[in-house]
C-alpha cells in the first residue's frame, strides 16, 4: 500500500528524506513526470520539508520509495479528517507554487501611463 510520509529534508538533484508515519524513514525519489519540463518552462511540483506526500513503496528496498504525489494543505487536511493520517501528523499550511502557476495571481498594468503626454 501506498504510504503519505512527511517530508524531512531536501536531498536535491531529485531526492527527499521522509519520514513514514509508521517510523521508518525512507529515501524517496520524485518521479519525472513531478519535475517534466514543458515547453520553455520546467514544470515541477514544489515540494518543500514537513509537505504530505503520497509514496509508492518499492517491492525490493524497503528503504526506499518513489513519490508519486504531493498533497496541498486542503487535501492533507482532508485525509486528516477521514481518519488516513494520524493526529500528530503536522500539515505544512504554505504551498509553494512554481512557475506556470500564475492562475491565482492579479497581475497589474503598471506600464500604462507610462509615454502619454498630457
Amino acid at each position: 500500500l501506498p504510504k503519505c510520509p512527511s517530508v524531512i529534508k531536501m536531498l536535491g538533484n531529485g531526492r527527499l528524506e521522509a519520514m513514514c508515519f509508521d517510523g521508518t524513514k525512507r529515501l524517496c525519489h520524485i518521479r519525472g513526470k513531478l519535475r517534466k519540463k514543458v515547453g520553455n518552462w520546467l514544470s515541477t511540483v514544489w515540494i518543500n520539508t514537513s509537505d504530505i506526500i503520497l509514496v509508492g513503496l518499492r517491492d525490493y528496498q524497503d528503504n526506499k520509495a518513489d513519490v508519486i504525489l504531493k498533497y496541498n494543505a486542503d487535501e492533507a487536511r482532508s485525509l486528516k479528517a477521514y481518519g488516513e493520517l494520524p493526529e500528530h501528523a503536522k500539515i505544512n499550511e504554505t504551498d509553494t507554487f512554481g512557475p506556470g502557476d500564475d492562475d491565482e495571481i492579479q497581475f497589474d498594468d503598471i506600464d500604462s501611463g507610462i509615454g502619454e503626454s498630457e
